[in-house]
């Protein structure tokens, strides 16, 4: 779909076949109708593309493992095996098509809602340092503390891993899980981006001294903020990580190969999940707490509220009306995706599909589409990492006998 329809001013989409049909039909009349009015083609940029299944290029998807229990997320060694991160505290090392259990001491990690182990990178230096680093919620006793970053080790026979330090500590949390964010990425300078949800809270998103509901950027070997962050100067150590506030709950963070631009993925309430383009310092707008009058969380703000922060920087694109609860995001990479490549992947949970958002040279989204080859046969989806090959992998999040996904061009 083409023209002004394509960023115009349409709320809220479904994926299945009746909707697409009408949104198709409807799609052709609007631009019939602007043709013959006379009407300029200059596309709307502050509203969301209409999102449809594609025409052409198709996708493989293959199973690596089954057996998995809520996987969070995915990190690739540099012999081909791939760690696995699932939220009810257990650690996995896939080889080929086997997975088996890596021995780490979890004790320490809440297991309630949302909350557990979830996000992970792999250290840049792993070949020397064997280093990977996980986000986590902590408990002591049956009391949860905080959200920390923790440093582990993994052994030179991949049996078991041991914790090394607590990287950063002090994220906030919910007794309950909610909103515990936490996705890791490595920008394209080596800095640590760690994408945290505001715990429900309605303080966090707007206060710089609260490390919820912002995307940090820290030395990942020291958890201390990089010296060229927006808010170095600083008297608070927290503010002096931040890279942007103003967030609800981002479950997805990636960098642009070749460009170093950031984009997240973010769970609005009942209405606009958003993709963003990050830009250091911004605010995006999200304050459940109406400029700190309201002491209860109030979901009945906008996710980018422009009457309270006229320069909160709005999203590139939303559900609109509903809310698909994307999570995971990451870039399509190489000749072989032919052209899909440079394609933006994002998951959905609630939605269980996956998206694949076009985007041009400024970021701005310029057509989204959903690969029927994920049409409810996989459930619930929450990582998505791009492998050493080339491949996309996916994980699903039913609970219950969860799978790793290879996902590759299709003939």
């Amino acid at each position: 779909m083409t023209g002004s329809f394509l960023a115009g001013d349409w709320r809220g989409w479904h994926a299945d076949a009746m909707r697409t049909t009408a949104v198709v039909a409807f799609s052709s009349l609007f631009l019939l109708v602007t043709a013959c009015s006379g009407a300029s083609s200059e596309p709307v940029q502050s509203a969301p593309p209409v999102t449809s299944k594609p025409a052409v290029s198709k996708l493989k998807v293959e199973q690596v493992t089954a057996g998995l229990e809520h996987g969070w997320d995915v990190g690739f060694l540099p012999d081909g095996k791939i760690l696995v991160t699932q939220r009810p505290g257990k650690l996995a090392l896939v080889d080929g098509g086997t997975k088996r259990d890596v021995t780490a001491d979890f004790s320490d990690v809440l297991v309630r809602g949302e909350g557990g182990l979830m996000g992970m990178v792999i250290s840049k230096d792993f070949a020397t340092s064997r280093e990977f680093i996980t986000c986590q919620t902590h408990k002591e006793g049956d009391n949860a503390v905080d959200i920390r970053l923790v440093t582990w080790r993994l052994s030179e026979d991949n049996a078991s891993a041991t914790k090394v330090k607590d990287l950063l500590t002090g994220l906030p949390v919910n007794s309950s899980g909610r909103h515990s964010g936490c996705r890791p990425t490595f920008g394209a300078d080596g800095a640590l981006l760690v994408g945290t949800g505001d715990t429900a809270r309605p303080q966090h998103p707007q206060d710089r001294t609260s490390l919820g509901g912002k995307v940090l950027r820290i030395d990942a070997k020291t958890g201390n903020p990089l010296p060229d962050n927006p808010f170095i100067t600083s008297a608070n150590p927290n503010e002096q990580r931040l890279f942007t506030y103003g967030h609800r709950n981002v479950q997805g963070v990636t960098v642009r190969p070749g460009t170093g631009q950031v984009f997240t993925a973010e769970h609005g309430p009942t209405i606009d999940d958003e993709v963003n383009l990050e830009r250091a310092g911004a605010n995006y707008g999200w304050d459940p707490s109406k400029g700190g009058t309201e002491t209860s969380y109030d979901e009945s703000v906008p996710m980018t509220d422009k009457q309270r922060f006229p320069d909160a920087v709005g999203p590139l694109w939303t559900t609109g009306e509903i809310t698909e609860a994307i999570c995971g995001a990451e870039f399509l990479t190489g000749s072989q995706w032919g052209t899909l490549e440079g394609s933006l992947a994002v998951t959905a949970l609630k939605g269980q599909k996956l998206l694949l958002f076009r985007l041009d040279e400024t970021g701005k989204v310029t057509e989204v589409t959903l690969p029927p080859e994920f049409d409810d046969k996989f459930g619930r989806l929450r990582a998505v990492r791009s492998g050493p090959d080339g491949a996309l992998y996916i994980t699903t999040s039913e609970g219950k006998d969860d799978k790793l996904l290879r996902v590759t061009p299709g003939a």
